[in-house]
């Protein structure tokens, strides 16, 4: 058995929610009419957007097209309007060159099949996410954690783009073949950003893609805010006063949250922050977060990015359904909930004091500036 000094995020959520699986799905007596009208109405005029939202896909060409998902329902079910789709290359070893590109390569492909069987498009641009919006069509912007995939080839970033992504997350848990800057969860060794890290995020500047600093320590952070011309996005963390209830599980999650000086820079760049769903055991708690961290930046510089999953986990190699831990899944992140993602923070939102104004930015409006700002002028 590992030991708890070596246990990533992911070993203490499965470890620690093991026991408490959810085994029936309670939409099955849940419909919108049960909303609160007020609560059902704000979901419908605002725009809710998770920022960071996983949607695990196969990565090895043999598994490929993984099993059939059903995201639409899963979305409508949310009431978020869209989603930052991401995957991770580096989950599993990279032992080759090449390998994380492959795999990048494979999960944009099975999340095309996906998208086309589901009857989804890839919001491009701030236009498209408004337009699906206004037609009341949920819609997806490609993500992926990590610049793994490049290994130091700048040029791969265009091939990204042709294929739709819009939202880069510049580091996630393990150095690529190519670094690209400090880990927050690793030992410092880049100085922050490394050259290279910089040269990706001009270059999304360029192309129109916006740059997610989740997972960089405060020095990558600082080095990239030097760097980039457009706002950023860290889109999931959180303030490290607020550390939930379990302290074993707050000890491991410190390191991932943001200082409220390190908040307040970010926000002074025009940027915003994502708010996740760890570390809160309800919506109420949730909702909380959210307050705490506005009293920090403001409302104009908070989003929603849960860091959850829509729709099943995908463990490779495997076959059948899928363990779920609790809080893993974006519709059913807490005990008891009843009522989709959004339903649920929209209701908490309300009464915690927020308005229905500040509800509309930190649902989605906060986030569609910088998406807005960092895709302007592109398709």
């Amino acid at each position: 058995m590992k030991s708890s000094a070596t246990w990533s995020r992911r070993d203490f959520l499965t470890a620690t929610g093991a026991s408490a699986a959810l085994l029936l799905n309670p939409f099955s007596a849940w419909a919108i009419d049960e909303v609160d009208p007020r609560v059902a109405a704000l979901v419908a005029s605002t725009m809710g957007v998770d920022t960071h939202n996983h949607v695990d896909v196969p990565l090895a060409k043999a598994e490929l097209p993984g099993p059939a998902l059903d995201l639409r329902g899963e979305l409508k079910k949310s009431g978020l309007a869209a989603i930052c789709m991401t995957f991770a290359v580096d989950y599993q070893e990279l032992k080759n060159p090449g390998d994380a590109y492959e795999r990048f390569l494979n999960g944009l492909t099975a999340l095309d099949q996906q998208l086309k069987s589901n009857k989804l498009k890839r919001a491009l641009n701030l236009a498209d996410l408004q337009a699906a919006h206004q037609k009341r069509q949920p819609s997806v912007i490609q993500s992926v954690e990590g610049g793994h995939f490049l290994e130091g080839k700048l040029e791969r970033l265009q091939v990204a783009y042709d294929r739709g992504l819009r939202h880069l997350g510049l580091l996630h848990d393990h150095d690529a073949a190519v670094p690209l800057g400090d880990v927050f969860t690793n030992p410092a060794q880049w100085g922050g950003l490394t050259s290279f890290g910089a040269s990706v995020i001009r270059e999304c500047n360029r192309l129109g893609i916006l740059v997610d600093l989740s997972h960089a320590n405060a020095e990558a952070v600082a080095a990239a805010l030097k760097v980039t011309t457009k706002p950023v996005l860290i889109s999931h963390t959180g303030l490290d006063t607020q550390l939930g209830n379990n302290p074993n599980f707050a000890r491991m999650m410190k390191p991932r949250l943001l200082s409220r000086e390190q908040a307040k820079i970010v926000a002074d760049t025009g940027g915003v922050i994502g708010v996740w769903t760890h570390l809160a055991d309800s919506a109420l708690e949730y909702a909380q977060n959210v307050r705490a961290l506005v009293e920090v930046v403001g409302i104009d510089h908070v989003c929603i990015g849960t860091d959850t999953k829509l729709t099943p986990a995908y463990r490779p190699g495997s076959t059948g359904p899928q363990h779920e831990r609790m809080g893993e899944r974006t519709n059913l992140v807490w005990q008891g909930q009843q009522a989709g993602f959004y339903y649920a923070v929209v209701d908490a939102l309300l009464k915690t004091g927020f308005t229905p104004e500040e509800i509309g930015k930190f649902g989605g409006g906060n986030f569609c500036r910088v998406f807005g700002a960092a895709t302007v002028g592109h398709r």
